[in-house]
């Protein structure tokens, strides 16, 4: 009898996109990250991809302290894999967005691909109560505002990060920046398995097209072989839709309430252990299986939970 696939699930507790007025069940503080990122291990999330916030006004902040009021307490409570982000906000410098994952050592970083725009001032028609002054202004700013990733960024990232042994998780939103990726595997600068995040429905970015989620796998296909391991992000209500469309082609899946705050049409997930068990359920009901945090790790060759500095 044949095997059923592992599928990795990544988490994405909480992050710069979403704003804390948006939901009242978005993660903010040091304790509801936490509690947040122990609920969805507990809910079958292999991989925890983790952004800090202001304990304050929920701003992104990117401080080490900021990071370390969780990630011990994590790594105590669970054996899921840790993922830092590099992305921090568009608005941080590149150095700001490296020092929680230069320092802090984890499995696993995210590493975004390319420059873009990247437009959030759409949200602002749909939320107009917002509590913060910051979250309007910068979801405004989204209209004049290019996410920075050069080439000089990514190669500093990678540089810099090189002897910590840590892995990327590269956040690819368009077509463009696969092509980046195969430049830098061509330099030996990142070095298979690549784990790549395919990221679908933002705005400068791909769309959510079941056509844009063919081109994305065609194109990474011909250019890494069987060299990367895909993973699908939808962003909003696409979450579960091309989640499950790129398992049954293969692929790992994030779900997370920096991607999206919902769990059904019109209905805010209570928690992102609530968007992991659903997406649990459309795995096992495709006959594939749940990939545990030390499988996560043989598949993607992570070095370990025990070579982190946190």
């Amino acid at each position: 009898m044949a095997k059923a696939r592992k599928v990795i699930i990544t988490c994405a507790v909480t992050g710069s996109i979403h704003t804390p007025s948006m939901s009242p069940h978005l993660p903010v503080t040091a304790d509801e990250i936490t509690e947040a990122a122990l609920g969805a291990a507990e809910a079958g999330a292999s991989i925890l991809h983790l952004h800090a916030r202001n304990q304050e006004d929920g701003s992104p902040d990117q401080s080490i302290d900021a990071f370390m009021r969780f990630l011990p307490r994590i790594k105590q409570n669970t054996d899921a894999v840790v993922n830092i982000t590099t992305g921090g906000a568009a608005t941080m410098t590149i150095d700001q967005r490296l020092q929680p994952a230069l320092n802090c050592k984890p499995e696993v970083a995210s590493l975004n691909m390319g420059s873009m725009n990247f437009g959030l001032f759409p949200m602002l028609d749909r939320f107009t109560d917002l509590k913060h002054d910051w979250e309007r202004q910068y979801l405004e700013n989204s209209r004049d505002m290019v996410f920075k990733n050069t080439y000089k960024d990514i190669e500093f990232i990678l540089t810099s990060c090189a002897d910590n042994n840590t892995r990327f998780e590269f956040e690819c939103y368009d077509i463009s920046h696969l092509y980046n990726l195969a430049h830098f595997l061509e330099r030996g600068l990142v070095k298979p398995p690549l784990f790549v995040q395919s990221v679908f429905g933002i705005l400068g970015g791909i769309g959510a097209h079941p056509e844009d989620l063919m081109h994305m796998k065609r194109t990474a296909d011909r250019l890494f072989g069987d060299q990367y391991y895909w993973s699908i992000l939808g962003a909003g209500r696409n979450q579960i839709p091309l989640a499950a469309m790129g398992a049954a082609m293969g692929a790992n899946v994030r779900v997370g309430m920096e991607d999206s705050l919902w769990c059904g049409p019109g209905k805010l997930a209570e928690s992102n252990a609530e968007q992991v068990t659903k997406m649990r359920q459309v795995l096992e009901g495709m006959s594939l299986e749940v990939a545990t945090p030390d499988e996560a790790r043989e598949i993607l060759q992570l070095k370990g939970g025990d070579q982190v500095a946190f």
